[in-house]
């Protein structure tokens, strides 16, 4: 069985890593900035389309607000981009939002954070790869016509290529994503150039469409509101970026510097992409609709049902390069997989973030070991599932799903920059040299604005997309936060009934006397084997007990018992509904009811077989047995093994595949960074 998943498992994933390994998986800037900076980078793909989704509802003369929506969405970015930065250099090991919120703020902060966070990257995914889809299939129709199976077929590949590791991942999309930039900016500037070098005139394939408005003649509070709702859309746009002070720890040395440079990249990148993208959107005259089969006309004619409307950066590409040029086909083909690829800031983020939480007794602790490629697998295998149930429940539709998106990402942006203003209030208090205090004071500065202008953001976006789905994130949110909260009770309440105690206990106590029951059905190797070690033991008192459940074999039993001359006393049970368990178990309670402070100790002989499909012919009561004896106060359980010949086949071949890792594989404590002479180099 072990040979049948190790070998898939190897060709998928690769060869197990030592731990002494993990400095050559960090990363270089070149790599890091397409690892954590790809979602807001490929955002540009759908925000500029979700804002004219939402400007169309007041029609066509609405979409005049859409640069001003831009300006207001790039304010936000650098913002936060300069937020981020004094994170990176305050809190370099990875705990990022959530470790500033906890720190600074309480433990309910930062499982709020935490919460956010989690709900945020398992919409990333989703909303990444619904969009990719669909970009996709603006150009091959099989896609768009399966679009929940095509979906999740890319988060099983993507989840394949995660648990590979993540600087083999990152390598691996790096290409696409300076494709998508380089392509972006090209279309930017060849379409600025024919527009205002050559005059020429730019239509996009819906120009001619007319949109017919929900609300017609919006003013004062309507409006108002409207423009709030597609500011809120655009920030989408943002998603991503705390990625960056999460994954610290990932970057090569100097950690926190190679990250706050990754940042400024990232923000500058995404901001001249975004206006770029709808400033030709309004000069090609792209058309957009909330419902387009009802609500875009052509020729006074509704569209239809038929009518796939296809993403702005796909209009506007087809408007610049021209449909079907290389241009076009080539940007068409790294939008979709950078969308795809975006997932990939939420497969680093998740995990990671879950590693700490899960070392902070918030989460299973499982999600904090490692696996064989040096990635935290069980996060990144959770994360997929989680993603793939909410693609499924929406029919992979980017258009419902980012309706839940962007809450969770700014509760963690307005909670995290509200505890870097106490961080520096914290140090300001007592340092006294005066050009580190200009430089808190300056910091401070920044991340207090940020904690004001992201809270008014969250503000706008529960009030705006809180009926559209935003309520789900919320629900989400208190889900993990309950959950969380309950794993971490628990955690605390087995640390604190097993923990070591100072002074004497019971649990110091020697028992006043060992009583020794050896479980027998028939005379065999087994049975003898467990005598033997039985008597081994030296127990205060012995015997051997059997269940009388067929009375012939019971019978047999006891004549050979006698037979054999074997110096132990038989005690047989009757038990006439045939049943084997109960009255064992309610024999040795009842030793335990006459002695409470004698020890019983209860020894099954059991055989062990080698090839899976044996355990399927036999009846594994040994086991259910022991399951049920593990739950009896002072009941001390032993297994006798006897390795038939098939097991000695088994523990031959595991001998020979010895260099292979099960998939139960239990790993624990961190992975540990090779010495100097392997040391990772400085980007």
């Amino acid at each position: 069985m072990s040979k049948l998943t190790d070998v898939p498992k190897r060709i998928l994933i690769g060869r197990a890593l030592r731990s002494d390994r993990l400095g050559e998986t960090l990363l270089p800037k070149r790599i890091a900035l397409p690892v954590f900076a790809s979602d807001p980078l490929s955002s540009v793909a759908y925000a500029p389309g979700e804002v004219l989704l939402v400007l169309s509802i007041a029609g066509v003369t609405a979409y005049h607000f859409s640069p001003w929506i831009a300006v207001a969405v790039v304010v936000l970015m650098f913002t936060v981009v300069a937020s981020y930065r004094q994170n990176v250099h305050a809190y370099p090991s990875g705990g990022g939002d959530y470790e500033v919120a906890n720190t600074n703020l309480g433990p309910k902060a930062g499982l709020t954070v935490a919460s956010a966070l989690l709900v945020d990257y398992v919409l990333t995914v989703a909303v990444s790869i619904s969009s990719g889809i669909e970009n996709l299939g603006s150009a091959i129709p099989f896609v768009v016509e399966h679009k929940v199976l095509c979906a999740i077929g890319v988060i099983v590949l993507l989840t394949l290529m995660n648990l590979r590791g993540v600087k083999e991942s990152g390598s691996l999309f790096a290409i696409p994503t300076y494709v998508f930039v380089f392509g972006v900016f090209t279309m930017i500037a060849w379409g600025a150039f024919r527009g205002l070098v050559l005059d020429d005139t730019m239509r996009a394939p819906t120009a001619d469409y007319v949109i017919k408005p929900e609300h017609e003649g919006l003013a004062g509070f309507a409006l108002v509101f409207l423009l709030l709702r597609a500011f809120s859309s655009g920030c989408a746009a943002l998603t991503g970026v705390e990625a960056i002070s999460n994954g610290v720890p990932a970057f090569r040395k100097p950690k926190s510097k190679n990250a706050a440079t990754t940042l400024a990249m990232m923000g500058l990148l995404a901001v001249t992409m975004f206006c770029g993208i709808i400033a030709l959107a309004a000069a090609t005259d792209v058309r957009m609709a909330e419902n387009p089969a009802k609500d875009l006309f052509h020729n006074g004619v509704p569209l239809g049902g038929d009518y796939v409307q296809n993403p702005v950066i796909s209009q506007v590409a087809e408007a610049v390069f021209g449909k079907g040029s290389v241009l076009f086909i080539i940007l068409a083909a790294a939008t979709a997989l950078v969308l795809f690829l975006a997932a990939n800031t939420a497969y680093n983020g998740f995990p990671l973030l879950g590693s700490i939480l899960a070392q902070d007794r918030y989460l299973p602790r499982q999600l904090h070991t490692r696996g064989d490629r040096l990635a935290f697998s069980n996060g990144i295998v959770l994360l997929a599932g989680a993603a793939g149930l909410l693609v499924g429940i929406y029919g992979a539709d980017s258009t419902r799903l980012i309706q839940l998106y962007i809450v969770g990402v700014f509760v963690s942006f307005t909670l995290s920059q509200t505890g870097m203003v106490r961080h520096w209030n914290r140090h300001l208090a007592t340092e006294k040299d005066q050009a580190k205090r200009r430089h808190m004071i300056r910091s401070r500065a920044i991340n207090a604005f940020g904690a004001f202008f992201t809270g008014l953001v969250l503000v706008v976006v529960l009030l705006t997309k809180f009926t559209h789905g935003a309520w789900v994130a919320l629900l989400g949110m208190v889900i993990f936060y309950a959950t969380m909260t309950a794993i971490r009770k628990h955690y605390d309440r087995v640390a604190a009934e097993i923990a070591a105690p100072e002074g004497p206990s019971d649990d110091l106590v020697r028992p006043s006397r060992v009583h020794s029951v050896v479980l027998i059905s028939k005379i065999h190797r087994p049975t003898l084997r467990a005598l033997a070690y039985a008597k081994l033991m030296r127990s205060d008192t012995l015997e051997a007990l059997s269940v009388n459940v067929d009375p012939a074999e019971t019978k047999a039993l006891r004549e050979e018992w006698e037979r054999r001359g074997i110096d132990v006393p038989l005690k047989v049970l009757d038990s006439p509904y045939r049943e084997i368990t109960r009255p064992i178990i309610e024999y040795v309670k009842s030793l335990r009811k006459e002695s409470p402070r004698d020890a019983v100790s209860v020894i099954i002989p059991e055989y062990v077989v080698g090839h899976w499909y044996e355990h399927l012919l036999h009846n594994q009561s040994a086991l259910r047995l022991k399951g049920r004896l593990l739950f009896t106060p002072g009941i001390m359980v032993t297994s006798v093994p006897y390795q038939l010949q098939s097991s000695e086949a088994a523990k031959r071949r595991a001998r020979r595949q010895q260099d292979w890792n099960a998939p139960g594989s239990v790993r624990r404590g961190p992975a540990q960074v090779r010495s100097k002479e392997s040391s990772e180099p400085k980007s």
